[in-house]
């Protein structure tokens, strides 16, 4: 038996809704297995959370984040090839952002989403290793896709903490895992300790600083001249969030569930989870505008990992940046491209006699919202031999009639799986 877990980042929308992105797609594909299988809702962490993708991802691996969890940053490095010297360094996710002119009010949280990898990399590269100043403090910064990148403060001789809140005002810090904000001012926030350690407050105080400077040199950056030349937002400052000082100390999936695993990740924060749990990362190159090529590749990484092991991990980023975006016929057309080019196709070439097939997603990021919410994401199981339940489409409301039922932590999803399919050790 093989399973392939295919994830459809924040395609999921809420129950609430009078017609969602899944209700609205044309996804005869999808469905299929919907109507083979058996099918439910899961919160991703608990009920009333809306995670980040991080600790999400972590968790529908089977990992509780609020046992196990570190923070997004190292992650992220970990997936750009980034290491940590703990004690000395934090790591955070970043966004490339437009502000106001050499002010920190913000106008675009992602620089319009319009930033080319290669115009952020020119960017990182005028910010890299930046002296701070303060406390022996210095910054490494290294762009990743798009307008995302990693930042590194630290100290050459000061130990530094990750116990600090957020700059990026969407997100925020609750322990090691940041959530999002319904509502929230558009202005960049100062990094304050969350406790009274010297460890906190210099890095609060090392963040500040940097924030400051990357304003500065952004604001008159070439690139941002050129880019206002075309009436394209300017990147002229850079939002930290989910700090973390350290890896996870985790059991690696193989011995935890005692499965091989493989991964097909497009992003650094699934990249780095993967290789953090020792599973065997497929290299492909960024997602692109052009989704059959995109997915084509993604495809045929899937099957080559599929001959060598139990589990194959999928993580599809699409649907996710039109559900922030507040674009409804673009989600729509995101989730109906995977189906289409990646699922049916999939189910053209698998042995379906011995293959399961597990799909979900790994938050709801509703377009009402334009943000990731706390609502339960439909699941589904197919597996041979398996008697269906009536549920014909793959819906938020219909996955609700299911058998399955609710899963209330994302975390129970992966054991509960395996133990139905009858692989691995749980």
């Amino acid at each position: 038996m093989k399973l392939l877990y295919l994830v459809l980042d924040g395609a999921a929308d809420s129950l609430s809704d009078e017609r969602t992105s899944y209700e609205m797609a044309d996804t005869p594909a999808l469905d299929s297995i919907a109507e083979m299988g058996v099918c439910g809702l899961m919160y991703p962490i608990e009920k009333g959370l809306a995670p980040e993708s991080d600790s999400a991802v972590f968790s529908i691996l089977g990992y509780d984040p609020h046992k196990y969890y570190t923070g997004r940053g190292p992650i992220e490095a970990l997936g750009a090839g980034l290491k940590i010297r703990e004690g000395y360094e934090v790591a955070f996710r970043a966004n490339f952002a437009t502000v106001k002119d050499y002010t920190k009010i913000l106008l675009d949280r992602r620089a319009g989403r319009s930033l080319r990898t290669d115009e952020a990399r020119r960017l990182a590269q005028a910010l890299d290793s930046m002296e701070l100043g303060l406390y022996d403090g210095y910054a490494r910064v290294v762009a990743t896709v798009g307008h995302r990148a990693v930042v590194i403060i630290g100290s050459k001789t000061c130990r530094l903490s990750a116990n600090v809140s957020n700059t990026d005002p969407a997100y925020e810090k609750r322990g090691a895992i940041s959530v999002a904000r319904p509502k929230y001012e558009m202005k960049i926030e100062e990094c304050v300790p969350l406790d009274d350690t010297p460890e906190a407050k210099r890095t609060a105080e090392l963040v500040n600083l940097f924030t400051e400077r990357a304003i500065e040199i952004l604001c008159d950056h070439p690139i941002n001249r050129i880019r206002e030349r075309k009436n394209m937002p300017k990147a002229n400052a850079i939002l930290l969030r989910d700090a973390g000082d350290r890896l996870p100390k985790v059991e690696l999936i193989s011995e935890k569930f005692g499965i091989s695993a493989g991964a097909v990740a497009e992003m650094p924060v699934e990249i780095g989870i993967a290789r953090l749990l020792g599973m065997d990362v497929a290299s492909v190159p960024p997602p692109t505008p052009d989704k059959r090529s995109d997915y084509a590749i993604r495809l045929d990484a899937a099957f080559r990992l599929m001959e060598t092991h139990d589990m194959t991990y999928v993580h599809l980023k699409g649907p996710d940046e039109p559900g922030h975006d507040g674009d409804f016929d673009e989600k729509i057309r995101a989730i109906e491209a995977i189906d289409r080019y990646f699922v049916k196709p999939f189910l053209d070439r698998a042995d379906l006699e011995n293959t399961a097939i597990l799909i979900t997603s790994d938050h709801a990021t509703p377009c009402l919202a334009r943000a990731h919410t706390g609502d339960p994401v439909p699941v589904v199981l197919y597996a041979p031999g398996q008697d269906p339940d009536p549920v014909k489409k793959l819906t938020e409301k219909e996955c609700a009639k299911g058998s399955l039922g609710i899963i209330e932590h994302g975390w129970e999803l992966l054991p509960l799986v395996l133990k139905r399919i009858g692989m691995g050790r749980v």
